[in-house]
Formats: structure tokens, C-alpha cells, sequence
């Protein structure tokens, strides 16, 4: 990087889809914009690829529109490790650090899987759903591989059908939430006849497939590498022979940035007005830290956020209404896939919470917080930050994780060292 401080009007951190639509929004209101991401490439994890593999038109409509507007500066390959002060952000790129400047600050850092610790679940084999999906896309060898897909949401099903899709063997789908709840769920989606739509195809080419509800994996087997999984009804239990269990149990928000800059939230997302502005002036924040509500829901926030960090309220009004509308969605998608308790019995004495450090439930099940945790243990303490073992255990024993101290991402220590002030004004 040439410059030590880069200044923008308005900066957006995320370059998933609420952070294309804030761009978007935002520039073509006139705006000068950074749009910062820490991968090479645009789209988030949910349209990952979508620049080199189109197949999404959404994504393409979104991708095109902010390489056709002329004010967007693209900031890729850029982490955001500290908030230096109201406007300033430190990065680092990979030829060093920088601070940016910017009036305005809309936070559009997306979502992550979360991961609950049982029996075994950290044996090779044993991966994120999502994180195989990637895999898959990216070449991971996975033709002809046993999988099994098991925890919770929609995400399961979309796994599945890319894994499918890319030449594995889906033994089944394994989801926790009751049949029940879901049915109902899929019942309201007729309001949203796109997701009608969407569902029915991945569920035509998951056809043959096993889909089972209310149903939870016990333990995960094998010497140096995955054999079976057996999984629980809570009445009955079974295994099955397989070289893969893809395991999510939804998704929780990336809420570092918030909290690093104060923000408040409520419960666990970040809390924001109609205008998608944080307690902080200033800082808007839109997506999944406010709520998981997928791409829809996103792209509606985000927009919303771009218009009204420029003051175009009137544009941004325009939205409410549809926004409204993703929020019910958002709401029922919760509801209905609520962690059951029986999930917080998965893990033993002797399953690993903190993997970047080894720390066991039996170490940390008799702590209070999150903070004891620590000091005691260092749970939280290795590479990830917590970012694993954080959301674990804030279901599991209730903590939160109530401040974030910086770096927010793993950072070199001499970027830390970067001091002073560039100029002040933004172009």
C-alpha cells in the first residue's frame, strides 16, 4: 500500500451483499466510498466465486453494479484489526498497515457458522457445512465421498445440494429442529414465492435423499480420521459409515467490529434505529449482525444504510416497507429454528470447547463468564479470537462475550505500531 492514510466519505466494511447494496446506495447518491473486504474477492460467503463462475443473476446484477459505479474504491484483501478512534480504522493489507479515514462508517461484516462441541466432532473429517461447501467449490475432492449433513437451518439443504451437485454421496440430512415448526415455516413462504421457488429446485435435486427432523448427532467415530457418526432422535440412536459429516448449527453474527467501537446490541445483534444507524453516531451497521435474515434481507439493509449515511431519507423511506417485510421473514426463520436444549447435553467433560488452545467443557462448565474463562484457561485466547468457542459457549453456558480488546482479526505486531494522524478532511 502506497499511502499510510486513505480518507473516504463513506466507508463500508463487508463486501457481502448488504455491503454491495450500501456501496451501491451510497455512491450513487454522490458519496466518495471505500468498500473494504478481507478476501480478494467480492460477494461475501454466500456468493463467493460468483465473478469467475457466474450462475446467480442476483449476484451478478449486484457485482456489476458496483464495478459500473465510478466512486467505489474496492479495498480487498483488507482487514479491519482495531478501531483507533471515532472515524479511524486501522488495516492491514499484505504490504502492511494503513489508517482509514472516514465520515461515515456503515458495518457490514456478515455471519459466521456456529459450532457445537460433542464427541469427537474434531476428528478430520468433521467440518463445518459450510466450510465443506466452500471446499467444494473451490476443488476439494469430495466425488464419491459418504457425507453426512447435520444441525440446523435452510443452509443444511443448500450444502446438500452443492455437495451432491459436485459428486458426493448424501447419505442423509440430518436437521434438529421438529418437523412441525418447519412445515409451518414453509407454509408463510408463500409470501415469498422466490424462496417457494428456490426451495422446490433444491429439494427436486435432493430427491432420494433422507431428510429427517428433530434428530442431532452423539458422537463422531474413527482412530486418525472420520468412520461414523451416530446421530439421536432422543428416543433412539444410530450410525452411520461415513467419510464426511458436514455440521452447522446455524449462523451467528460477526459482531466484533460493533462491539470494538461501542456499539450496543441487543441480545446478540447489534441494536439499530429505522435508518440502520447503531448507538453510535455516525455508524450504521446492516445484514446478519443485525439479525439473521439472509441475502434478501440484507440487500434491503443495505441499501437502506447507503441512502441514509448520505442523507437521502427519502429513498431510504422508500424501503421501509419491504424491509418490514424480510424482517417477518427473519423472525419466523428464528422461531422455527430454534437450538433445542438437548443440544447443550452433546457435549462431555472430555469434548474440546476451545480448539486453538485445548481447553475441555470440563474446565470451563464450573466458570461464570466469559472474562474467568481467560484468565483461567485461556479459552478465546489462539488464532480465532474466540470466534468458535465464543459463540459455543454462549449457548452452552449463557456467556457473552461483553467487549472485544484489539486486534478484532490476528494482525502483526509492528501494524500496531503505526501512530499519528494523517489528514483530516475526506475527498
Amino acid at each position: 500500500m502506497s499511502e499510510k492514510y486513505l480518507q473516504f466519505k463513506i466507508v463500508v466494511v463487508g463486501g457481502g451483499p448488504a455491503g454491495l447494496a450500501a456501496a451501491c446506495a451510497a455512491a450513487e447518491s454522490g458519496a466518495r466510498v471505500a468498500l473494504v473486504d478481507n478476501t480478494p474477492w467480492l460477494g461475501g460467503q454466500i456468493w463467493r466465486g460468483q465473478q469467475a463462475k457466474p450462475s446467480l443473476p442476483q449476484a451478478q446484477q449486484w457485482l456489476q453494479r458496483v464495478r459500473q459505479t465510478g466512486n467505489i474504491t474496492i479495498l480487498d484483501n483488507t482487514s479491519i484489526v482495531a478501531a483507533l478512534k471515532p472515524g479511524v480504522l486501522l488495516a492491514e493489507q499484505a504490504d502492511g498497515a494503513c489508517e482509514i479515514h472516514a465520515q461515515k462508517l456503515i458495518i457490514a461484516t456478515g455471519a459466521r457458522e456456529l459450532l457445537l462441541p460433542f464427541p469427537g466432532w474434531t476428528l478430520p473429517g468433521v467440518m463445518g457445512a459450510g466450510g465443506l461447501q466452500v471446499l467444494a467449490k473451490h476443488g476439494w475432492p469430495v466425488a464419491g465421498q459418504r457425507v453426512v449433513v447435520a444441525g440446523s437451518g435452510p443452509l443444511l439443504l443448500a450444502v446438500a445440494d452443492g455437495l451432491k451437485t459436485a459428486g458426493a454421496k448424501v447419505i442423509a440430512i440430518y436437521e434438529q429442529a421438529s418437523l412441525g415448526p418447519v412445515i409451518k415455516f414453509s407454509a408463510s413462504l408463500l409470501s415469498h414465492p422466490s424462496k417457494v421457488l428456490q426451495g422446490l429446485q433444491i429439494k427436486t435435486r435432493l430427491f432420494g435423499v433422507p431428510h429427517r427432523h428433530g434428530v442431532w448427532p452423539v458422537k463422531a467415530q474413527g482412530d486418525e480420521a472420520l468412520s461414523s457418526v451416530t446421530f439421536t432422535n432422543g428416543q433412539q440412536t444410530w450410525s452411520h459409515e461415513c467419510d464426511f459429516l458436514a455440521c452447522g448449527f446455524g449462523l451467528v453474527p460477526n459482531t466484533e467490529l460493533p462491539l470494538a467501537l461501542g456499539c450496543a446490541l441487543s441480545g446478540d445483534f447489534v441494536d439499530v434505529n429505522a435508518s440502520q444507524m447503531t448507538s453510535i453516531e455516525n455508524v450504521y451497521c446492516a445484514g446478519e449482525p443485525t439479525g439473521i435474515g439472509g441475502v434478501d434481507s440484507a440487500l434491503v439493509e443495505g441499501q437502506i444504510a447507503g441512502y441514509a449515511a448520505t442523507g437521502e431519507m427519502t429513498k431510504a423511506r422508500q424501503l421501509f416497507r419491504q424491509r418490514s417485510s424480510w424482517h417477518k421473514f427473519r423472525a419466523a426463520l428464528a422461531n422455527t429454528y430454534r437450538l433445542r436444549p438437548e443440544l447443550k447435553s452433546m457435549a462431555t467433560d472430555d469434548s474440546v470447547v476451545c480448539r486453538c488452545e485445548d481447553v475441555t467443557f470440563g474446565r470451563i462448565k464450573k466458570i461464570s463468564n466469559w472474562r474467568e474463562a481467560k484468565l483461567q484457561t485461556r479459552c478465546g485466547m489462539g488464532a480465532c479470537q474466540g470466534r468458535t468457542c465464543g459463540a459455543a459457549t454462549n449457548f452452552l453456558l449463557g456467556w457473552g462475550m461483553q467487549s472485544v480488546r484489539p486486534p478484532t482479526l490476528p494482525a502483526k505486531v509492528e501494524d500496531f505500531l503505526l501512530t499519528g494522524e494523517g489528514p483530516s478532511s475526506p475527498h
